[in-house]
């Protein structure tokens, strides 16, 4: 990034500042192609540090909408190289993981285990680590999976184990230098979706997408609806576990499978009832107990939570059928 005049004038940044910098109330969505153009620019470093500070807050005191998030995407996925599997049984699946656990154990790596188990391709990016949280790479650090350094080795990973795990700078190095921010910031910005929806392959393969806040259901399931190369390959929505996109082993919460402009329930929500089994989770949740506890459950010496074998389950049936 730089300040200088000259990246300050290639831009009319203030006009698009004005619009989107109006507060809840005031502020405007952007059009199609000045969102995309506008987040090009962000992902290429040519927008000055002041501007920058101020789109990504106005976003996060606007939010986008499925529109502009769709404009977004669309910028996104022409910054970085998409990862190419040969047609199989199935298509391939993205697992993205950007949160970590505070509360609970994370179980992203036994969910993406026990669906390579089952042959599927299955991808999973994110964050290698993020202070107080046990991110997915720690884990996958002591299960002995090694972090991809490289395309060629996403795809040697998938070919080889049916599972790789891509660090974001590797997967998308401009949009890992957006989400780099939110340390500088202290908040997050629209990258932070963007990563969560990021659809990683080609041809395109199934995503796993969740949300924290039920506001973005609506505005993911419009954007998935309503945008078909957004849309493309399809994605399976819920609401996440402490943000991450594997089954919560308290409840079962709704799953929608986002396909062809429909919005299918396959898994609806149950309410979390006092008579249901304890569940058997590792008695802490750093990444060495959590790596151990997975390694039990992968030899069948501890059993799988009932959720996840669920969510197991129904991605294998979503990620056999054509879209």
């Amino acid at each position: 990034m730089t300040d200088s005049a000259d990246t300050a004038n290639s831009f009319p940044w203030a006009r698009f500042i004005k619009e989107i910098g109006r507060g809840p109330n005031g502020a405007r969505a952007l059009t199609a192609d000045d969102t995309r153009a506008l987040y090009t620019a962000m992902l290429d470093g040519r927008v000055g540090e002041l501007e920058l500070g101020a789109i990504l807050l106005a976003y996060r005191v606007k939010g986008e909408t499925a529109d502009e998030l769709a404009a977004m995407l669309a910028g996104a996925h022409a910054s970085f190289e998409p990862v190419h599997l040969p047609p199989g049984e199935f298509r391939p699946v993205s697992i993205p993981t950007y949160n970590g656990a505070r509360k609970q154990p994370n179980l992203v790596p036994l969910l993406a285990l026990l669906l390579a188990r089952e042959g599927v391709p299955v991808l999973v990016h994110g964050v290698t680590e993020d202070p107080g949280r046990v991110t997915s790479a720690e884990i996958f650090t002591y299960l002995r999976i090694p972090h991809a350094s490289s395309h060629d080795d996403i795809e040697d990973g998938l070919a080889e184990r049916r599972l790789a795990f891509a660090p974001i700078d590797v997967l998308a190095p401009k949009l890992a230098r957006l989400l780099a921010l939110r340390r500088r910031m202290g908040v997050r910005n629209s990258t932070h979706t963007l990563v969560k929806i990021l659809q990683p392959f080609t041809p395109a393969g199934l995503r796993l997408v969740n949300y924290t806040h039920p506001p973005y259901r609506d505005s993911l399931t419009q954007l998935f609806n309503t945008h078909p190369d957004a849309a493309a390959g399809g994605a399976l929505l819920a609401r996440g576990t402490e943000g991450e996109a594997v089954a919560d082993t308290r409840r079962q919460v709704q799953v929608d499978w986002l396909h062809d402009g429909i919005c299918e329930t396959r898994v609806p929500h149950e309410r979390s009832s006092r008579d249901a089994p304890e569940v058997e989770l590792p008695e802490a949740r750093d990444a060495e107990t959590t790596a151990a506890w997975i390694g039990a459950v992968l030899r069948g010496e501890a059993p799988i939570p009932s959720a996840i074998e669920r969510q197991v389950e129904l991605i294998v049936d979503v990620a056999r059928t054509p879209v």
